[in-house]
This record gives C-alpha cells, structure tokens and sequence, in this order.
C-alpha cells in the first residue's frame, strides 16, 4: 500500500490510502479540490470516503467528491451522518472495502462520537492524537480523551501516526516548557525546528517516537508527576493529563 498527504487549508492533512489496483481511501477531506488533483496526478480510483468526526476542517470536500464520484462509499461515525455519511460505523467495527481492512477505534473527547481507523501499520486518527499533543476537549471529557489515548497507546511501537493537522512545532515548544530537562523531547524539538524552517512535514510519526516525548502519552511518568505536584497513586495518570490538557489549553 502507498501512502499519500495531502497538506490543505491552513495545516491540515487529507490522506489517501492507495493499492496495487490503484484503487484508494480517501480520510478526512477538508477540501475537494487538492484531492481531485492527486487522484488525477497519481491515476487512482477513490473507492470510499472515512471520516474521523463531524468538524467542517474533515469534512468540507465531502459533498463536491461524492458528486465527482457518485458511486464512492463514505464512512463515519453518527454525528457525521448530517455532513454526507452513508455508512455509519461504530467502535470496534471493521471496514472491508475493496481489498482494505480497517478496525474502527471509538476515540472520543475531542468530540462525544470520533473515531479512528487501523490499516496496520497505519492510524488514521483525526484530532485525537498529534504528534506532541492531543485534540482539544470541545465535546467530550478528558477521561474520555485519556481513555481513548490509551487505546491507541496499546497499538504496536510501529505504528504510523496519521492525524490531521501539522501542530507538531507547537507542541513540541510547549513539552519543552514542561520538561526542559527531557533530553529526547529537547532533541525532538530541535529536529521539528529544523524540519519546519525547511516546510518539511513532521507527519506521519511513529507510536514508539510519541511514547518518547509526547507529554499526554507519559501521564504515568513519575518525572511529568512531580513536575506538576501530582502524587504518584491509582489516580496519578488521569490528574496528570488533566492537568497537561489545561496547561496546553492556555498555553
């Protein structure tokens, strides 16, 4: 399988998902346009549409693409049933179409009815997790999103982070201010740095690379804790994350 990025609106990230028949899955169209373009630039057939969650930035393409290809199949969870779902799927589901296989993850937080979908090795998980960060708690609660954090953190080490937006730099900025002393989040940042001055993607990144330095991935560890003046019990991790999510938030 081939994976292809798609940068579109301001920093968001369309997906294509693509096989040997030159047949492809298109994850969260937040415009039309840029992804007819690839279709055409790497003569391939969409097959279906997944959407992550109902937010415009996933799915603003979805009604032009179904009229330029009126036979493509489009999936996603209820809430996105309105902007142009016609298969509704839910947690722990799987997707069979062509020859694709996705396991469907309900991940909800940064709205009450996200979903990702697992294509091993790849995760296409909207805006649950970043590289560096997590999504913003707009509908759900952050024992849902730290619920939903964790499952994928049981995925293998190499699975490959495919989210939507390019918010890495940011993140990384904010993980240093937490844990300056953190010699593999400083030397992430560092190369994040680097890689952006040159508008170089940071996405995909690896489940094992986000273990290492992504703050809302490490709310067990015992430094983060301390940082933050949480003590180390059963109900560290949730109160660790609580608070990162809030620090982020008005950071």
């Amino acid at each position: 399988m081939e994976l292809i990025r798609i940068p579109a609106l301001s920093d968001n990230y369309i997906w294509l998902l693509s096989n040997e028949n030159r047949e492809c899955v298109i994850i969260d169209p937040s415009e039309a346009e840029p992804v007819i373009e690839a279709l055409n630039q790497h003569s391939l057939t969409p097959i279906a549409i997944l959407l992550t969650h109902h937010h415009l930035d996933h799915v603003g393409g979805v009604s032009e693409l179904v009229k330029t290809y009126p036979s493509i199949a489009v999936f996603g969870p209820q809430e996105t049933q309105s902007k142009g779902a016609t298969h509704i799927i839910h947690d722990q589901e799987k997707i069979i179409v062509g020859d694709f296989h996705f396991s469907v993850m309900g991940t909800p937080g940064h709205t009450l009815g996200h979903v990702s979908y697992y294509c091993e090795p790849y995760l296409f998980c909207g805006d649950t997790l970043f590289s560096g960060g997590c999504g913003r708690l707009f509908e759900g609660t952050a024992q849902q999103m730290f619920s939903s954090l964790q499952k994928i953190n049981a995925l293998p080490d190499d699975t490959l982070i495919c989210c939507a937006h390019e918010y890495t730099l940011s993140n990384m900025e904010f993980a240093h201010h937490i844990m300056p002393k953190n010699t593999l989040i400083t030397d992430y940042l560092s190369q994040v740095k680097e890689m952006r001055s040159h508008l170089q993607p940071t996405i995909p990144t690896t489940l094992k690379n986000e273990k290492n330095i992504n703050l809302f991935l490490k709310s067990d560890d015992i430094d983060l804790q301390s940082i933050l003046d949480i003590t180390n019990n059963t109900y560290a991790p949730i109160k660790t994350f609580t608070k990162i999510r809030e620090l982020k938030d008005n950071f």
